[in-house]
This record gives C-alpha cells, sequence and structure tokens, in this order.
C-alpha cells in the first residue's frame, strides 16, 4: 500500500492479521522492505508485520539530502499516525536501527521493544558517508556496488541467491535516496538519548560484522538500560538473509514475551492503497 505523510508518499508492505500486536521492520540503507522477507514469513502468522520503505528507497518518494535520522523517524511516527497504530514492536537493521531508536526516543509511548540488528549509536567515520553520497550522485549506485556487498555479506556467502538479491535492491535504489541517507548517518550519533529508552530491547550482531563490529554492538547494549546482546555467529552486516533462520529464532523468541498482553489496535489505512 502507499500512504500519504502530507504530500511524501510512502510504501508499505504489511501482513498478517490486521488484530495482531503490530511488528514493523525498518530496512537497511541501499536495501528495502524485502531484506526482511524471511522475518515476515516467519512473524506473520502470529503478527501484523509492517515493513516500510525509508524515504529515498524502494517505492518511497525520493526528495533532495540530505536526510535526518530524526526525521526518518519521523516519517514512521507518521506512518504509525496514519495507520492508528497506538503500540508496536521495532526492529531495525543497520540505519533501520538508528531509526528505531530515535522512534523510541521521540515517541516513545509508540513503541513497545527494540530489536536493533547490527546498528549502532553513531557508524564512523564521518568521510565515508559524506564521500558515498558525492560518488553516488556523480556516477550512480554501480560505483559503490562490489565494495557494498563485500561488506554486507561474509565471503562464503558473496555468490548465492541471496546475496544477488541484496545486489539488485542496491542498484535500484535511488542515488539521492541513498545519498540522502548516508549524509544523515555522516552526522547521527544516538548517544545523549540512548539512556532514556526504558524498553525491553535486544541488540543482535552478526560475529563477522565490519561495518557495526561487536564493540559497536557492546556499547549500544551497554548504553540502553537493561538491553540484551546476542551474536550471530558465522554472519556479516545483513544477516536477515545470510542467518535468516538464527535471527527468525531471536526474533520469535524475544518477542513472544513482549507482546503477549499487548493491545490489538485494528490498522486502518488512511492513504492510498
Amino acid at each position: 500500500m502507499f500512504v500519504d505523510l502530507d504530500g511524501f508518499t510512502l510504501h508499505l508492505r504489511a501482513s498478517g492479521p490486521q488484530d495482531a500486536p503490530v511488528v514493523l521492520l525498518l530496512h537497511s540503507l541501499g536495501t528495502d522492505h524485502g531484506v526482511w522477507d524471511p522475518q515476515a514469513e516467519a512473524l506473520e502468522h502470529d503478527y501484523r508485520v509492517l515493513r516500510p520503505d525509508l524515504r529515498g528507497h524502494g517505492l518511497s518518494g525520493v526528495t533532495p539530502g540530505p536526510y535526518s535520522i530524526d526525521g526518518l523517524a519521523d516519517d514512521i511516527a507518521g506512518l504509525l499516525e496514519r495507520l492508528e497504530v497506538t503500540q508496536a514492536h521495532v526492529a531495525g537493521l543497520s540505519i533501520g536501527g538508528m531509526v528505531a531508536q530515535a522512534l523510541a526516543a521521540r515517541a516513545p509511548r509508540r513503541v513497545a521493544s527494540l530489536v536493533l540488528c547490527d546498528t549502532a549509536l553513531a557508524i564512523p567515520p564521518t568521510s565515508l558517508w559524506r564521500d558515498r553520497a558525492a560518488l553516488v550522485r556523480r556516477e550512480g549506485m554501480a560505483a559503490i556496488a562490489d565494495a557494498v556487498l563485500a561488506r554486507w555479506v561474509t565471503p562464503a556467502a558473496v555468490d548465492t541467491p541471496e546475496t544477488r538479491g541484496l545486489k539488485a535492491m542496491l542498484l535500484r535504489t535511488a542515488p539521492e535516496g541513498y545519498a540522502g541517507a548516508a549524509e544523515a548517518l555522516a552526522v547521527a550519533d544516538l548517544s545523549s538519548s540512548a539512556g532514556a529508552l526504558h524498553v525491553p530491547t535486544l541488540v543482535l550482531v552478526g560475529e563477522e560484522d565490519l561495518a557495526t563490529p561487536l564493540a559497536s554492538a557492546q556499547a549500544l547494549a551497554g548504553a540502553i538500560p537493561g538491553a540484551r546482546l546476542a551474536v550471530i555467529p558465522a554472519a556479516s552486516h545483513i544477516p536477515t538473509f545470510e542467518r535468516a533462520a538464527a535471527v527468525n529464532q531471536h526474533l520469535t523468541t524475544f518477542l513472544a514475551p513482549q507482546a503477549h498482553g499487548l493491545a490489538r489496535p485494528s490498522i486502518t489505512a488512511r492513504g492510498s492503497g
């Protein structure tokens, strides 16, 4: 479906029973809602699963950058308001995990729990993201594809159908959307708000993640009160595909007790479907 947010069109994939607890899945930079396909399939029997395409990605609208993590979080808060979702369990991958943190800080009543996957409080260096933004604006997405994929998956997974699917998502991403989000990462630092996130939180990280390594995940889990940390063996930055079964197990195990007793709001889109 497509939802209008005051003139900006956001694309959303929704599945699962409309009266079930809501799980919101936020994708990584340069992908789209499809990066969560294995998890949506595992969750949609028991949850209402919402997978938006972030601004500038997938089928959502592309606006000129730079973007900001807070602005992307406000997009998602606006989506939940339009859908009349009072509360959701929120999982975010990479930049999606940073957007999830910002959403929980800016709209705490809407977030029941957090799963923060291969993400961080900040992802330096600033120069990396600004250089990438300039490069894709100048030469297109193909100019960064090989370098990005090498950090998304382990060497053993480079030549798999799933990795080819990830590459297709990356190449389909609008250069301005990627650049605007990269510029958001260049300046993002969520350290000051992490201590105020008082919701059940699971931090997941691939054992071989170079983009947001174990040290970053440990810092993130240490900054959020009561957060738990789990490491996924033989996985890199996008374990939702590479180690789908492990991610599914962590998600379902974590969500089951969190969702118990959660109000089950009906979801009615006010945008165009």
